[in-house]
């Protein structure tokens, strides 16, 4: 047993690092909204070419889990990374065509898709229920972290040798690492396969599952106007440069990164995935309310509070992740990632283009401090029958 102990650390860092990539492909093309939008595109279409890889995404999350419950994460995790780099590589090459470039980004999301459903299932795998909670923690550092990498390189890359060129980086790193995958990862071991595996169905006869899908989706409408929004603000409505917004926002990306290990550390702490959810949930609502109402009035202390609200806001997904997958079980994780993941991304498509709207209508300060409501609406709606952690 000795010469096993290092592989789940190992696992997980290969997880996060996939999910990095993923997500540097899906979040990325929001740095794109200043080139697209000096290039003449208008905010809210800009916003929409943006949310284009969400849109993949979302349509083929279900479907990745499902190959996930099949066929195993090892095989999900190359493909998915493979066929996003190739679709990012295409994105780079036909940029020039607004209609071309949100047809490649759409299948870069489609394709990255299933990265999610199987580096989670990796590492619900590979580590015991009282050390669950910190690792998916770490995992979900891959989010933020993919999302920071974008911002530092595709601003910068964008506005010294154009969009193709931006793109070329997300491509890249989802090649790079498919491979790395394909060369270390190593699905968990399963328990026998039930005869009936839909008789095992979780979301019969209990709302636990539904109501988190629920929370999570009100949780990522914060989260998105953020991560989508911010680097705009800061060039826009601060007159920031390009490499100065980029730097803040991939710091504030490393906070958000911190924020939900911290997370993951505190359920494994107290036993439970839902009530620091909850907590988060208010912290969230109230952030957003205050950085709404300072950068309504020009107050400086805005910019701190945006920082503390990409930490505060993107603190839920692991919590939720790790309850979602925990409830499922090994047969029916995979869909019910899948399911949680759909949700938050048919949300995430819209938050773009709706927050691109309202932004010239009522400005930067009302449009962000809207979104601080629904945190505050999802607080109650978290399940209190809680998944036993021993299990």
């Amino acid at each position: 047993m000795t010469p096993q102990r290092p592989r789940p650390w190992l696992m997980l860092g290969l997880s996060t690092l996939g999910q990095s990539a993923s997500s540097a492909a899906v979040n990325g093309p929001a740095f794109l909204i200043p080139a697209l939008h000096h290039g003449g595109l208008s905010l809210a279409t800009a916003g929409l070419i943006a949310a284009a890889a969400i849109a993949g995404s979302t349509c083929t999350l279900v479907l990745w889990g499902a190959v996930v419950d099949a066929s195993g994460e090892r095989f999900v995790l190359v493909s998915s990374l493979a066929s996003s780099a190739l679709a990012l590589a295409a994105a780079a090459w036909f940029h020039e065509s607004t209609v071309l470039l949100g047809v490649f980004l759409f299948l870069a999301g489609a394709a990255s898709a299933g990265t999610s459903s199987a580096s989670g299932r990796v590492v619900v795998g590979w580590f015991p229920p009282r050390r669950r909670g910190t690792a998916m923690g770490i995992r979900q550092m891959a989010q933020p972290i993919g999302v920071g990498l974008a911002a530092i390189a595709i601003p910068v890359m964008a506005d010294l040798h154009g969009i193709g060129a931006a793109l070329a980086v997300p491509a890249a790193f989802a090649a790079v690492t498919a491979l790395a995958c394909w060369a270390w990862v190593l699905d968990p071991a399963r328990p026998p396969r039930p005869a009936d595996v839909a008789a095992e169905n979780p979301y019969r006869n209990s709302t636990y599952l539904t109501r988190i899908h629920a929370v999570s989706i009100l949780l990522v409408i914060p989260q998105f106007t953020v991560w989508t929004f911010m680097l705009v603000w800061l060039q826009v409505g601060r007159d920031w440069s390009p490499g100065a917004a980029g730097a803040l926002v991939a710091a504030a990306q490393v906070l958000g990164a911190v924020g939900r290990i911290g997370a993951g550390h505190l359920s494994d702490v107290v036993g439970s995935r839902t009530r620091p959810l909850r907590w988060v949930a208010v912290a969230a609502g109230l952030t957003m309310l205050a950085v709404g109402v300072t950068i309504r009035l020009d107050w400086s202390v805005a910019v701190p509070l945006i920082m503390l609200a990409t930490m505060i806001t993107v603190a839920d997904n692991g919590l939720a992740f790790t309850a979602v997958a925990e409830r499922a079980g090994p047969f029916w994780s995979g869909r019910a990632l899948g399911l949680q993941n759909t949700g938050q991304y048919l949300t995430a498509t819209a938050v773009p283009p709706l927050i691109g709207l309202l932004i010239p209508l009522w400005g930067y300060g009302v449009a962000f401090g809207l979104t601080g409501l629904f945190p505050l609406l999802a607080a109650p709606l978290v399940p209190r029958d809680e998944a036993d952690l021993d299990t």
